[in-house]
């Protein structure tokens, strides 16, 4: 009897630099075109190619096509503040104090899914299970994990 090996796609990669979450939208109204515009900031456009960036150099060509559900795994890391005693820093940096601080985890997941559209998926709403944490580290940054979806069963 033949056996039959199934390796799960899977994607892990770091982004470099002090987390950011999704901003909202700005809308301004523009008097020539009698309408108002909605356009998204120029510090997410740039995080959000960033993190594109650093998931194409990673992925190798993976891709997962449309009808193929995904789970996004995030860990945002960052640095306890220099402000801090070094007691407290050993504790932020050991987990006993979490990093109870902007930007919020889920317009952190937001930038994540966002910036993936058309890199690793065909769109956002193929993911059907995230998860996500802030935590402490001597190195900011984001570690993500995007793979097929598995129910576990």
């Amino acid at each position: 009897m033949q056996s039959i090996t199934f390796k799960m796609k899977s994607v892990t990669f770091q982004v470099p630099g002090k987390p950011q979450g999704k901003a909202r939208a700005r809308t301004v109204y523009n008097k020539h075109l009698n309408h108002s515009i909605s356009y998204t900031p120029d510090n997410d456009l740039l995080y959000e190619n960033l993190i594109k960036t650093m998931y194409m150099q990673a992925a190798d060509g993976i891709r997962f096509e449309k009808g193929t559900p995904v789970t996004l795994r995030i860990v945002a890391r960052f640095e306890p503040p220099k402000s801090a005693s070094k007691k407290r820093q050993q504790q932020m940096l050991s987990g006993e104090l979490p990093p109870l601080k902007k930007p919020d985890i889920d317009n952190i997941v937001k930038v994540v899914a966002d910036a993936l559209n058309g890199a690793a998926y065909h769109d956002d709403t193929q993911i059907i299970f995230t998860v996500a944490k802030k935590a402490y580290s001597a190195v900011e940054g984001l570690d993500i994990t995007v793979e097929e979806y598995t129910d576990g069963r």
